[in-house]
């Protein structure tokens, strides 16, 4: 059943007009950042919508009966990774302020939806390892750039955290890579084998 709406066309449709408002939102979500941010950067500090940018390429092919390999592994990487990474940083807001605004739980929801669909799909995925080396080489790039180089999102009441944030993050890379791994190529060698 869960196998006929994941690819049920007119499912598909929805989910992707959902991912891609979603992902003109988040870009929205970042002008602020986005105007401060260098030129050589502004390719990797919008992470959440980039994520779901690719996820939204992907259903589109998808929709068409087509694959995109790399796009699939950068997908299920980065939606997995800043899903998770969103969720984590809201609670951590929780804690921190003892407060969230409406819109901290409705990123909280939107983003531990991301994390679910990436998965969600990885059986429809055509990724070889060299697509999730691809991935993974960009993603933990991605950190070292928000991490080395400052140009993490901001939340103003986790600045004093930074470095404890981005040893989370490096290692909620390594854990997402993994995952990316372990639920398609992996998968594929033992159904192959």
């Amino acid at each position: 059943m869960v196998n006929y709406i994941l690819r049920d066309k007119r499912f598909l449709i929805i989910l992707f007009i959902i991912n891609l408002l979603g992902t003109i939102y988040g870009y929205i979500w970042y002008e602020s950042q986005l105007a401060i941010t260098p030129d050589i950067f502004l390719i990797f500090v919008p992470d959440s919508p980039t994520a779901s940018l690719f996820f939204t390429i992907f259903l589109l092919f998808f929709i068409f009966g087509r694959n995109i390999p790399y796009i699939e592994a950068l997908g299920i990487i980065m939606l997995f990774k800043y899903g998770v990474w969103a969720v984590v940083m809201n609670l951590l807001t929780l804690i921190i302020d003892g407060s969230l605004s409406p819109a901290g739980y409705m990123l909280m929801v939107s983003h531990g939806a991301m994390a679910l669909q990436g998965l969600l799909y990885a059986p429809y995925y055509k990724i070889k390892l060299r697509h999730i080396a691809v991935a993974g080489i960009w993603t933990l790039h991605n950190d070292v750039i928000d991490y080395v180089f400052g140009m993490m999102p901001i939340y103003s009441s986790l600045t004093d955290y930074m470095n404890e944030i981005g040893y989370f993050t490096f290692w909620l890379s390594i854990l997402s890579i993994f995952i990316a791994y372990k639920y398609t190529v992996n998968r594929n060698n033992r159904i192959s084998a």
